[in-house]
């Protein structure tokens, strides 16, 4: 039985996974997340150099922590703060200097394509009909498949990225409209959500006093709550937002323009309600590992 330590290089944290194959699914070993705010200042087109330490640090630690439950090998991959940095190639000096871990550096088709795998790995759905949506700190990516043929966008409006630049909704829903439009043609009929925002939004819900994955894993998110949510949250100081039950306080700032992305999507997709998966890219760079390519 294959053991693979996975570490996903974010725009809002650092995340590992160690699994392993388990009949027809993962089982999960150890996970991890730290918040480093890589993207922060993603405006200015580089990574900053204070958010380049703590990220470094943080993929560090999780490397010496992955070690620990012997894996054959341990993959690191980044998302959009690094894709899009002008300085992206030093970052990746830096981790491969600290870590010996090379840093794979994926393109939104690949992130697209890995989180689609990986929410096949732990949510029983039927593929015709189900768009897969990840939210994350720089980027939102929608997975759908359309007459036998998965088709892939990343769209450049992610919780962090949103925050910085201010963008309202309305032109976060221009931003998206394209893809959306294409997904409405599909059609589809179901839509999962996976990355921090659909998380939390999910555990927020919920009422959870503690975080718990198998509480959030498969709980429907109904557009008028999570409407309702993001009504409640855009009513409140980052202080009081730190103070709401599920929230993790790390995420007071950006949660209020995740939200807005996720109820743009389900309000154009016509879709009352969002299935929450805690299977994400993070269970399909593990899946390509041990399955192969």
């Amino acid at each position: 039985m294959e053991r693979v330590a996975a570490i996903d290089v974010g725009t809002n944290s650092v995340r590992l996974l160690v699994a392993e194959k388990d009949g027809s699914g993962l089982k999960i070993l150890k996970s991890g997340l730290i918040t480093t705010r890589l993207g922060q200042g993603s405006g200015s087109g580089v990574l900053q150099a204070g958010a380049v330490q703590r990220t470094v640090a943080a993929v560090f630690y999780f490397y010496q922590t992955a070690r620990q439950f012997g894996p054959e090998r341990v993959v690191v991959a980044a998302t959009s703060a690094v894709r899009d940095a002008g300085n992206r190639n030093e970052f990746v000096d830096m981790v491969k200097e600290r870590t010996g871990l090379p840093v794979r550096v994926l393109s939104g088709a690949e992130e697209a394509g890995l989180s689609y795998r990986g929410v096949l790995a732990g949510f029983p759905l039927e593929p015709q009909g189900t768009a897969v949506v990840d939210i994350g700190g720089g980027s939102t990516e929608i997975i759908w498949m359309q007459d036998g043929k998965l088709h892939l966008d990343s769209v450049n409006v992610g919780a962090v990225r949103v925050t910085e630049a201010g963008t309202g909704e309305n032109e976060i829903a221009a931003c998206l409209n394209a893809t959306l439009e294409k997904v409405r043609r599909a059609p589809v009929n179901t839509l999962v959500g996976v990355g921090g925002t659909v998380t939390t939004l999910a555990a927020v819900d919920r009422g959870l006093l503690v975080y718990d994955p198998g509480k959030v894993h498969g709980h429907c998110l109904k557009a008028e709550n999570a409407a309702a949510i993001l009504a409640r949250l855009e009513r409140m100081s980052t202080g009081e937002r730190k103070q709401v039950p599920g929230l993790q306080p790390e995420r007071a700032d950006i949660i209020v323009a995740g939200a807005v992305i996720a109820v743009v999507i389900m309000k154009k997709l016509g879709l009352k309600c969002m299935f929450v998966s805690e299977y994400d890219l993070l269970c399909g760079l593990v899946l390509e590992e041990v399955e192969g390519k």
